[in-house]
């Protein structure tokens, strides 16, 4: 069902960026319940459970802009979709290196698998140490220990696939910081200007964020 409605205001334009950096960043405070079991997991299972939600709800948000009539035609409406849809479509890589890092540690580690064989035992002492390459303190090989046994790992094995997991949010952090900064830099011009026209033809300059971003990236790449 197509809604008719007067043309959105810059307020209403920026608003709309506004709140999807909200939503984005979001994702990097959500929680998930851990198993003990699956403790090296417990990085990245926040971002991966409200990565999916977030971009369905920045997805539905978009729809319905464009499904409203009149369709964004002024300068500053086309510069919000064209920052907004720049947003949705990073998140959206982003969501997919999160999703591929999560399943090669999972794969590393045998999930989905059988339950463990309860004879199965974590090495002790020496052999714990010698698998661990690291400086850690006594209290830190103690935790890391535990941590190993309960997830039916060697320590060595334990750590190399939590540093995965932590690599894998660092990435996650970093693109999702630089998409709500974006988001909200580009709602900032929208609103900052004298007039309802924010024009995009004036250069590179007058981009949006994100797509300035990501052309500095193809340069970098060539």
């Amino acid at each position: 069902m197509i809604v008719d409605r007067a043309p959105l205001t810059r307020a209403e334009l920026a608003g709309l960026l506004t709140d999807a950096a909200q939503s984005v960043s979001e994702i990097l405070t959500a929680e998930y319940p851990t198993a003990a079991s699956r403790s090296y997991l417990y990085p990245v299972l926040g971002a991966l459970s409200a990565g999916p939600r977030v971009f369905c709800e920045l997805n539905d948000r978009l729809e319905e802009f464009l499904a409203a009539e009149p369709r964004p035609a002024t300068p500053a409406g086309l510069f919000t979709l064209a920052s907004y849809a720049s947003a949705l479509g990073w998140l959206t890589e982003s969501l997919a290196e999160l999703t591929t890092s999560v399943d090669q540690i999972c794969t590393r580690v045998g999930i989905p698998t059988q339950p463990p064989d309860p004879t199965f035992t974590t090495p002790d002492g020496d052999a714990q140490d010698s698998e661990l390459n690291f400086p850690f303190s006594d209290l830190e090989l103690t935790e890391i220990r535990t941590a190993a046994k309960a997830a039916h790992l060697p320590p060595g094995d334990y750590v190399a696939v939590l540093s995965e997991s932590l690599l894998a949010i660092t990435r996650i952090t970093d693109a999702c910081m630089e998409i709500s900064s974006g988001l909200l830099d580009d709602a900032t011009y929208v609103l900052g200007e004298a007039t309802d026209h924010v024009w995009i033809s004036d250069g590179p300059g007058h981009l949006p964020t994100l797509v300035r971003s990501l052309l500095a990236r193809m340069e970098t790449i060539e």
